[in-house]
């Protein structure tokens, strides 16, 4: 009667106050109040703050105490009860909610609502009571779409009933609905999953005849990765020759799935010989393959090529990608090697490539230096540190102070505490 003006805060404090029941039947009612509705955060934090996950009975009794108030009742206020089931991953109790809402208030749920179901079926694994749900709309009026036969595509296939998430192409079509790329990429990943490549490579074939939904870099990288899982690098080849064939390039996930996935396998110089394929044929760039390499190396445990390499690509043109520069650093000071990680940290400057390291490491190699009293270094660091606004992270922060005052250099402490007082 108030009309306040809602917002995610006062909804928040209301839930935080209220015995669970009377939480849900309070968000229910925000959720379609004039002016104001649920963000997607607002579900998962009522969600959590009532735990309705662990007590999915609060759904069942709000809505029983409904019909025993008499209370009007409306598709509206169903949806936000569904909406709340969905981030629950509360399949059974969403479907109880369903029928209630048609046999006891004789409600009709729209398109979206039984998605909602069809897909919390789906995950839960159980698909014949998505399927019966899917002829149910149609009976009813509804049409299944894009989205329906797409919880039914990924249910089959997570279920490793590739094929039946193939047949949903056909049902799709005679209903008039056409699959897109996202709901073919997913049967095609079925059938990597489940081991069908030879089903794999004729779908992969229909969708480069096609000419509507023409296989991308994704659906690709998706193929020659299921290949290199089960060490068929020859044919993961023959797919990224097809690809490059089909006017697809390939990216720097591409790159790393078959780089790595031959190191792991002992063809470390197969990788190498990769290069002219990558940067030439696709267009990759210099870092993106050098990087992938490093990553891979390291993986092996061959840290001290992968410095060689690192420090090569230093030398020349190559971009430095951050994840490989960052998991170096980090490798080498798990190995106690603080110097070497702090000379290829200020190599990496110089060339300019220091904008996104975890700031971790700068924390970790200075407080090494200090420790092993490598003054001179441990300043150079600090400095750096301060040109770049790096701030000091704990446990590390009090006892890398400690030490560059007992040297002597407290300005130098004066400016890095004072980067911190910014920040706060």
């Amino acid at each position: 009667m108030v009309k306040p003006k809602l917002d995610s805060q006062s909804i928040i404090q209301v839930l935080n106050t209220c015995p669970p029941q009377l939480g849900v039947r309070f968000f229910v009612w925000a959720g379609f109040q004039s002016g104001y509705r649920h963000s997607s955060y607002m579900y998962t934090k009522a969600s959590n703050l009532l735990r309705i996950h662990h007590n999915p009975q609060i759904i069942r009794d709000v809505i029983e105490s409904y019909e025993a108030e008499g209370s009007l009742v409306t598709v509206n206020m169903f949806r936000e009860v569904l909406k709340l089931c969905k981030e629950a991953q509360l399949a059974d109790m969403a479907l109880w909610v369903l029928r209630k809402m048609e046999d006891t208030f004789n409600l009709h749920a729209d398109t979206v609502m039984y998605n909602l179901v069809i897909r919390l079926c789906c995950k839960k694994g159980d698909i014949e009571t998505a399927l019966k749900l899917t002829g149910e709309m149609s009976s009813n009026g509804l049409c299944p779409d894009l989205i329906t036969y797409m919880a039914i595509v990924e249910g089959f296939s997570n279920a490793g009933r590739s094929e039946e998430a193939y047949s949903v192409l056909k049902v799709m079509r005679l209903h008039g609905c056409s699959p897109n790329l996202v709901i073919l990429s997913a049967i095609l990943d079925g059938f990597c999953r489940s081991g069908s490549m030879e089903r794999a490579l004729e779908l992969l074939d229909e969708m480069e005849k096609g000419g509507v939904c023409t296989p991308n870099v994704v659906t690709y990288t998706s193929v020659i990765q299921s290949f290199c899982k089960r060490g068929q690098w020859k044919e993961a080849l023959d797919i990224l020759d097809r690809m490059k064939a089909f006017g697809c390039h390939a990216n720097h996930v591409t790159v790393f799935t078959l780089v790595e996935s031959l190191c792991a396998g002992g063809h470390v110089e197969q990788a190498y010989g990769l290069f002219d394929k990558f940067v030439v044929e696709h267009g990759v760039s210099y870092g993106d393959f050098y990087s992938s390499l490093v990553i891979s190396l390291m993986r092996i445990k061959k840290l001290e090529e992968a410095v060689k390499l690192f420090k090569e690509m230093l030398a020349g043109d190559a971009r430095l990608d951050t994840l490989a520069s960052s998991l170096l650093l980090k490798e080498l000071c798990m190995k106690d090697r603080i110097l070497d990680g702090f000379y290829l940290l200020e190599a990496i400057e110089n060339k300019g490539c220091l904008s996104s390291i975890d700031s971790d490491i700068y924390s970790i190699l200075l407080i090494g230096l200090c420790q092993r009293s490598h003054l001179k270094e441990a300043t150079k660091l600090a400095k750096i540190m301060l040109k770049k606004s790096v701030l000091l992270r704990p446990p590390q922060k009090d006892a890398a102070i400690d030490i560059l005052i007992k040297f002597g250099e407290k300005d130098l402490v004066n400016q890095l505490t004072g980067i911190h007082k910014k920040e706060l």
